[in-house]
Protein backbone atom coordinates (compact mmCIF):
# COMPACT_ATOMS: atom_id res chain seq x y z
CA UNK A 1 0.00 0.00 0.00
CA UNK A 2 2.58 2.58 1.07
CA UNK A 3 4.49 1.89 -2.86
CA UNK A 4 1.23 1.53 -4.46
CA UNK A 5 -1.38 3.91 -2.69
CA UNK A 6 1.23 6.29 -1.78
CA UNK A 7 0.49 6.44 1.84
CA UNK A 8 2.36 7.00 4.72
CA UNK A 9 3.77 4.27 7.16
CA UNK A 10 1.21 5.85 9.53
CA UNK A 11 -1.66 5.28 7.29
CA UNK A 12 -0.70 2.30 5.62
CA UNK A 13 -0.48 0.44 9.80
CA UNK A 14 -3.44 1.95 10.48
CA UNK A 15 -5.66 0.64 7.46
CA UNK A 16 -3.87 -3.33 8.02
CA UNK A 17 -4.77 -2.75 11.37
CA UNK A 18 -0.78 -3.67 12.78
CA UNK A 19 1.29 -2.18 14.85
CA UNK A 20 4.08 0.29 13.34
CA UNK A 21 6.56 -1.41 15.72
CA UNK A 22 5.90 -4.61 13.83
CA UNK A 23 6.04 -3.17 10.26
CA UNK A 24 8.88 -1.66 11.16
CA UNK A 25 10.83 -4.86 13.22
CA UNK A 26 13.94 -6.32 11.03
CA UNK A 27 15.01 -9.54 12.70
CA UNK A 28 18.65 -9.26 13.60
CA UNK A 29 21.13 -12.36 13.99
CA UNK A 30 22.02 -13.85 17.46
CA UNK A 31 25.81 -13.80 17.93
CA UNK A 32 26.51 -17.44 19.61
CA UNK A 33 30.57 -17.21 18.44
CA UNK A 34 32.07 -17.26 21.86
CA UNK A 35 29.45 -19.66 22.92
CA UNK A 36 30.28 -22.06 20.39
CA UNK A 37 33.90 -21.60 20.61
CA UNK A 38 33.64 -22.20 24.43
CA UNK A 39 31.17 -25.61 23.83
CA UNK A 40 33.91 -26.09 21.31
CA UNK A 41 36.96 -26.27 23.64
CA UNK A 42 35.01 -27.72 26.16
CA UNK A 43 33.94 -30.94 23.92
CA UNK A 44 36.71 -31.76 22.18
CA UNK A 45 38.97 -31.93 25.53
CA UNK A 46 36.14 -33.66 27.35
CA UNK A 47 34.30 -36.16 24.55
CA UNK A 48 31.92 -37.73 26.90
CA UNK A 49 30.70 -35.17 29.07
CA UNK A 50 26.74 -33.79 28.55
CA UNK A 51 24.85 -30.68 28.62
CA UNK A 52 25.00 -30.08 32.58
CA UNK A 53 28.48 -30.95 32.87
CA UNK A 54 29.09 -28.56 30.12
CA UNK A 55 26.36 -25.72 32.40
CA UNK A 56 28.09 -26.49 35.37
CA UNK A 57 31.96 -25.87 33.87
CA UNK A 58 31.17 -22.51 31.56
CA UNK A 59 29.08 -21.27 35.23
CA UNK A 60 32.36 -21.96 37.00
CA UNK A 61 34.61 -20.16 34.87
CA UNK A 62 32.67 -17.49 34.87
CA UNK A 63 30.39 -17.20 32.02
CA UNK A 64 26.51 -16.76 33.22
CA UNK A 65 24.82 -17.44 29.66
CA UNK A 66 21.32 -18.27 30.44
CA UNK A 67 20.88 -22.85 30.47
CA UNK A 68 18.39 -22.29 27.74
CA UNK A 69 20.44 -20.53 25.94
CA UNK A 70 23.00 -22.69 25.80
CA UNK A 71 20.87 -25.72 25.24
CA UNK A 72 20.01 -24.31 22.27
CA UNK A 73 23.76 -24.12 20.82
CA UNK A 74 24.51 -27.08 22.30
CA UNK A 75 21.98 -29.24 20.34
CA UNK A 76 22.44 -26.92 17.23
CA UNK A 77 25.97 -28.04 17.03
CA UNK A 78 24.49 -31.67 17.56
CA UNK A 79 26.28 -32.21 20.44
CA UNK A 80 23.80 -34.49 22.16
CA UNK A 81 25.00 -37.60 23.66
CA UNK A 82 22.81 -40.68 23.23
CA UNK A 83 21.88 -42.36 26.37
CA UNK A 84 20.89 -45.70 26.66
CA UNK A 85 17.87 -46.87 28.44
CA UNK A 86 18.93 -48.27 32.15
CA UNK A 87 17.54 -52.11 32.47
CA UNK A 88 15.14 -52.30 35.60
CA UNK A 89 16.70 -54.35 37.87
CA UNK A 90 15.15 -56.02 40.98
CA UNK A 91 15.35 -54.66 44.33
CA UNK A 92 17.79 -55.72 46.22
CA UNK A 93 18.73 -55.48 49.81
CA UNK A 94 21.04 -51.93 50.01
CA UNK A 95 23.99 -52.23 52.48
CA UNK A 96 24.17 -48.83 54.25
CA UNK A 97 27.81 -46.27 53.02
CA UNK A 98 29.12 -44.36 55.83
CA UNK A 99 29.24 -40.76 54.87
CA UNK A 100 32.64 -39.28 56.36
CA UNK A 101 32.78 -36.04 58.08
CA UNK A 102 36.63 -35.51 57.68
CA UNK A 103 39.35 -36.51 55.40
CA UNK A 104 41.34 -39.65 55.61
CA UNK A 105 38.22 -41.14 57.28
CA UNK A 106 37.82 -43.68 54.80
CA UNK A 107 39.46 -44.75 51.48
CA UNK A 108 38.27 -46.73 48.58
CA UNK A 109 40.28 -48.75 46.24
CA UNK A 110 39.36 -50.62 43.03
CA UNK A 111 40.55 -51.59 39.92
CA UNK A 112 40.20 -51.31 35.94
CA UNK A 113 41.34 -52.84 33.46
CA UNK A 114 41.12 -51.70 29.34
CA UNK A 115 43.73 -52.92 26.27
CA UNK A 116 46.32 -50.70 24.00
CA UNK A 117 45.51 -50.50 20.40
CA UNK A 118 47.69 -53.50 19.86
CA UNK A 119 45.65 -55.73 22.14
CA UNK A 120 47.71 -55.80 25.39
CA UNK A 121 45.78 -55.17 28.38
CA UNK A 122 46.25 -53.24 31.37
CA UNK A 123 45.17 -52.17 34.53
CA UNK A 124 44.24 -49.63 37.01
CA UNK A 125 44.68 -49.16 40.34
CA UNK A 126 42.75 -46.51 41.56
CA UNK A 127 42.10 -44.66 45.26
CA UNK A 128 39.95 -41.95 46.37
CA UNK A 129 38.64 -40.34 49.60
CA UNK A 130 35.31 -40.78 50.41
CA UNK A 131 35.24 -37.43 52.13
CA UNK A 132 35.17 -35.24 49.03
CA UNK A 133 35.71 -37.89 45.78
CA UNK A 134 38.91 -36.60 45.60
CA UNK A 135 41.22 -38.88 43.06
CA UNK A 136 44.24 -39.56 45.28
CA UNK A 137 45.74 -42.03 42.29
CA UNK A 138 45.42 -43.84 38.96
CA UNK A 139 48.59 -46.24 39.09
CA UNK A 140 48.58 -47.88 35.42
CA UNK A 141 50.83 -51.10 34.19
CA UNK A 142 50.16 -54.51 32.79
CA UNK A 143 50.66 -55.87 35.98
CA UNK A 144 49.45 -54.73 39.22
CA UNK A 145 50.35 -57.42 42.30
CA UNK A 146 49.81 -56.43 46.20
CA UNK A 147 53.19 -55.02 46.68
CA UNK A 148 52.82 -52.41 43.96
CA UNK A 149 49.51 -51.37 45.79
CA UNK A 150 51.24 -51.04 49.05
CA UNK A 151 53.61 -48.99 47.23
CA UNK A 152 50.94 -46.50 46.02
CA UNK A 153 49.60 -46.97 49.41
CA UNK A 154 52.60 -45.89 51.46
CA UNK A 155 53.23 -42.66 48.80
CA UNK A 156 49.75 -41.50 49.59
CA UNK A 157 50.52 -41.69 53.25
CA UNK A 158 53.68 -39.80 53.23
CA UNK A 159 51.49 -37.12 50.92
CA UNK A 160 47.63 -37.16 52.68
CA UNK A 161 48.27 -39.17 56.15
CA UNK A 162 47.23 -42.10 57.30
CA UNK A 163 43.65 -43.54 56.30
CA UNK A 164 41.67 -44.89 59.20
CA UNK A 165 39.74 -47.36 57.01
CA UNK A 166 40.06 -48.74 53.71
CA UNK A 167 37.25 -50.35 51.49
CA UNK A 168 37.79 -52.68 48.92
CA UNK A 169 36.24 -55.64 47.16
CA UNK A 170 37.18 -59.23 47.21
CA UNK A 171 40.27 -59.08 44.91
CA UNK A 172 43.44 -61.61 45.00
CA UNK A 173 45.45 -58.25 45.53
CA UNK A 174 43.24 -56.77 48.14
CA UNK A 175 42.50 -60.36 50.03
CA UNK A 176 46.42 -61.14 50.42
CA UNK A 177 48.23 -61.60 53.30
CA UNK A 178 51.03 -59.09 52.20
CA UNK A 179 48.03 -56.31 52.37
CA UNK A 180 46.29 -57.68 55.32
CA UNK A 181 49.54 -57.75 57.37
CA UNK A 182 50.87 -53.94 56.35
CA UNK A 183 47.49 -52.99 57.46
CA UNK A 184 48.00 -54.95 60.52
CA UNK A 185 50.87 -53.37 61.14
CA UNK A 186 49.49 -49.67 60.37
CA UNK A 187 46.69 -50.24 62.45
CA UNK A 188 43.98 -49.31 59.59
CA UNK A 189 41.04 -51.15 59.19
CA UNK A 190 40.02 -53.39 56.11
CA UNK A 191 36.26 -52.90 54.66
CA UNK A 192 35.14 -55.88 52.48
CA UNK A 193 32.45 -55.50 50.58
CA UNK A 194 29.96 -58.91 49.83
CA UNK A 195 30.76 -60.59 46.97
CA UNK A 196 28.56 -59.39 44.05
CA UNK A 197 27.88 -55.97 45.43
CA UNK A 198 29.57 -53.29 43.84
CA UNK A 199 27.00 -50.69 45.19
CA UNK A 200 28.32 -51.09 48.35
CA UNK A 201 32.04 -49.10 47.23
CA UNK A 202 29.27 -46.96 45.22
CA UNK A 203 31.78 -43.69 45.47
CA UNK A 204 34.84 -45.54 43.83
CA UNK A 205 32.51 -47.20 41.41
CA UNK A 206 31.32 -43.78 40.17
CA UNK A 207 34.21 -42.64 39.55
CA UNK A 208 35.06 -44.91 37.81
CA UNK A 209 32.23 -44.81 35.67
CA UNK A 210 33.63 -41.47 34.83
CA UNK A 211 36.91 -42.56 34.29
CA UNK A 212 35.91 -45.07 32.02
CA UNK A 213 33.01 -42.64 30.01
CA UNK A 214 35.74 -39.45 29.66
CA UNK A 215 38.91 -41.18 28.94
CA UNK A 216 39.80 -44.89 28.31
CA UNK A 217 35.97 -45.29 26.02
CA UNK A 218 37.08 -42.10 24.41
CA UNK A 219 40.21 -42.51 23.71
CA UNK A 220 42.72 -45.34 21.64
CA UNK A 221 46.32 -45.72 23.40
CA UNK A 222 49.10 -47.06 21.82
CA UNK A 223 51.50 -47.48 24.77
CA UNK A 224 50.95 -47.15 28.61
CA UNK A 225 53.07 -43.67 28.50
CA UNK A 226 50.14 -42.18 26.50
CA UNK A 227 47.89 -43.59 29.29
CA UNK A 228 49.82 -42.42 32.13
CA UNK A 229 49.98 -38.78 30.76
CA UNK A 230 46.16 -38.54 29.87
CA UNK A 231 45.06 -40.21 32.66
CA UNK A 232 46.81 -37.84 34.92
CA UNK A 233 45.45 -34.60 33.05
CA UNK A 234 41.91 -36.54 33.34
CA UNK A 235 42.75 -36.88 37.37
CA UNK A 236 43.85 -33.40 37.85
CA UNK A 237 40.83 -32.04 36.23
CA UNK A 238 38.57 -34.37 37.97
CA UNK A 239 40.00 -33.10 41.56
CA UNK A 240 40.12 -29.18 40.42
CA UNK A 241 37.31 -28.13 37.53
CA UNK A 242 34.80 -31.02 37.04
CA UNK A 243 31.90 -30.26 39.29
CA UNK A 244 30.19 -33.43 41.49
CA UNK A 245 26.54 -32.88 41.88
CA UNK A 246 27.18 -34.64 45.20
CA UNK A 247 29.11 -31.87 46.43
CA UNK A 248 26.81 -29.34 45.35
CA UNK A 249 28.26 -28.92 41.88
CA UNK A 250 31.80 -28.28 43.13
CA UNK A 251 34.95 -29.72 42.70
CA UNK A 252 36.88 -31.72 45.27
CA UNK A 253 39.47 -29.37 45.86
CA UNK A 254 37.04 -26.41 46.40
CA UNK A 255 34.88 -28.66 48.43
CA UNK A 256 37.72 -29.72 50.70
CA UNK A 257 38.87 -25.81 51.13
CA UNK A 258 35.00 -24.82 51.90
CA UNK A 259 34.78 -27.67 54.86
CA UNK A 260 38.04 -26.46 56.02
CA UNK A 261 36.67 -22.91 55.96
CA UNK A 262 33.55 -23.78 57.73
CA UNK A 263 35.46 -25.62 60.50
CA UNK A 264 37.92 -22.73 61.00
CA UNK A 265 35.00 -20.88 61.36
CA UNK A 266 33.50 -22.99 64.28
CA UNK A 267 36.94 -22.95 66.18
CA UNK A 268 35.92 -22.50 69.62
CA UNK A 269 36.46 -19.23 71.90
CA UNK A 270 38.75 -20.17 73.51
CA UNK A 271 41.32 -20.94 70.46
CA UNK A 272 42.03 -24.59 70.51
CA UNK A 273 40.68 -25.94 67.40
CA UNK A 274 38.24 -29.01 67.28
CA UNK A 275 40.44 -32.11 66.93
CA UNK A 276 38.77 -34.37 64.24
CA UNK A 277 39.60 -37.74 64.95
CA UNK A 278 39.14 -40.34 62.04
CA UNK A 279 37.40 -43.00 63.83
CA UNK A 280 37.11 -46.51 62.42
CA UNK A 281 33.57 -47.23 60.83
CA UNK A 282 31.60 -50.33 61.71
CA UNK A 283 31.09 -52.66 58.88
CA UNK A 284 27.20 -53.40 60.03
CA UNK A 285 27.32 -56.50 57.49
CA UNK A 286 29.89 -58.42 59.35
CA UNK A 287 28.33 -57.00 63.03
CA UNK A 288 25.23 -58.47 62.18
CA UNK A 289 27.23 -61.95 61.27
CA UNK A 290 28.45 -61.94 64.43
CA UNK A 291 25.23 -60.83 66.14
CA UNK A 292 23.77 -63.95 64.51
CA UNK A 293 26.24 -66.32 65.53
CA UNK A 294 26.45 -65.24 68.88
CA UNK A 295 22.70 -66.30 69.72
CA UNK A 296 23.16 -69.12 67.44
CA UNK A 297 25.79 -70.24 70.03
CA UNK A 298 23.80 -69.45 73.00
Amino acid sequence: MIADQQLSNRKACKLMGISRTTCQYQAQAKDDTELQTALTVLTTRHAAIGFWQCCYRLWNRGHWWNHKRIYRVYTGMKLNIRRRAKKRLPERVKQPLSVPTAPNQVWSIDFMCDSLVDGRRFRLFNVIDDFNRESLAIEIDTSLPARRVIRVLERLIAEKGKPANVRCDNGPEFISHLLEQWCTDRKINIQFIQPGRPMQNAYIERKNGSLRRELLDAYLFNNLAEVRVMSEEWRVDYNTERPHKSLGYLSPIKYAELKSRQAALSTPASGNPLQIEAQPVVDKAVESQKIFTFENSN
